[in-house]
């Protein structure tokens, strides 16, 4: 695999005919960042950036025929946000539909098997990389996480089944994710080929307040909706793990003491893994590596999980408490200095 995740390859803005806002994009992840142009306050954009910080607003899926994705949407209950329509310039066209989902998070049926361009119409090549950063060797966007609020995991799991025509890979109830203190309830939809994966969570008692209801408690309310995406696992390669190790939240040693006990051999050497903070789990299609950054801003709504698949399709069930563990950590630190209750 040539080139890096996350260089700059197009921009769309005020030079490109593009007037309400500006638009990089990214390699390997087909990722676009959109930022407001600031005499434009009212723009879609600048209002979810001011209610709800940096985060997912849209999630694209590929298909091949926008327009039979979204009728079969619609006759499955979604609300439509854009019927598909034609984007198009002189490298060709793209056909684009957009439904909504939890909160205000949508997704788009994205066509593009006419289109020879950059990215999509509007944008121009614009590639900028930082030489000196070495980068991890992502493939591609594994899942896309969601949390909802209490009690909705199970209608919006009907929601993928009946709108995308989803199945439920695997589901984990408050005893397979808990501490101490918090806990958590999450089932995963996907579709037939396991390319796109949704995993829902939604919180459960615990002693304390959860991750997430403190991530809902970050994304405010309009109206009832107070959903979204804290994180997406990125698919990579081996050479992945080494260069993730500065943000990665720290694990205790025991965690890599019992591995061997828990997962059995794996090709990996454990005192690599322990040294780079790497968690390991394994179901009965083989095992996977992951490894979680720390937020990326300052509201804690959203961070990477880099995962590496070596057989197994789930999502770390015996990994959630360590991340869980880190996580709370975090938010002592945070309530610390910001007083809130824990």
């Amino acid at each position: 695999m040539s080139g890096s995740a996350f260089d700059q390859v197009a921009y769309a803005g005020p030079e490109t005919g593009v007037k309400d806002r500006v638009s990089y994009s990214s390699s390997r992840t087909s990722c676009a960042s959109r930022s407001p142009q600031v005499c434009l306050p009212d723009d879609e954009i600048a209002r979810h950036v001011a209610l709800h910080g940096d985060g997912v607003k849209d999630i694209a899926i590929l298909v091949e025929d926008t327009q039979a994705a979204f009728d079969a949407a619609i006759q499955g209950g979604a609300h439509a946000v854009l019927a598909p329509t034609v984007l198009q310039d002189d490298s060709g066209t793209i056909v684009k539909a957009t439904i909504s989902t939890y909160g205000e998070t949508v997704h788009s049926f994205v066509q593009r098997d006419a289109y020879q361009g950059i990215f999509m119409p509007g944008y121009v090549e614009a590639r900028r990389s930082i030489a000196h950063v070495r980068k991890p060797a992502l493939q591609f966007i594994d899942h896309c996480v969601g949390n909802v609020g209490w009690g909705e995991m199970d209608a919006w799991g009907d929601f993928y089944a009946r709108v995308f025509g989803f199945s439920q890979l695997v589901s984990f109830d408050d005893k397979d994710i808990s501490t101490e203190f918090t806990a958590l309830r999450s089932k995963v939809m996907t579709d037939s080929r396991h390319r796109v994966k949704f995993p829902i969570n939604e919180p459960a008692q615990g002693k304390k307040k959860s991750q997430i209801e403190e991530y809902l408690d970050f994304l405010p309310r309009r109206g009832r909706a107070a959903h979204g995406d804290p994180y997406r696992g990125y698919r990579c390669d081996h050479r992945s793990a080494a260069s993730q190790r500065r943000r990665v939240s720290r694990h205790a040693d025991s965690y890599y003491d019992l591995l061997e006990e828990r997962v059995g051999k794996i090709d990996e050497a454990m005192e690599t893994l322990r040294r780079l903070r790497i968690l390991v789990d394994r179901d009965d299609q083989g095992y996977m590596l992951q490894i979680f950054t720390k937020p990326l801003q300052d509201r804690p709504t959203v961070f990477f999980e880099i995962i590496q698949r070596k057989g197994s399709l789930s999502f770390g069930k015996g990994n959630f408490k360590a991340l869980f563990v880190s996580i709370e950590r975090e938010q002592r630190a945070r309530h610390a200095v910001t007083g809130r209750a824990g």
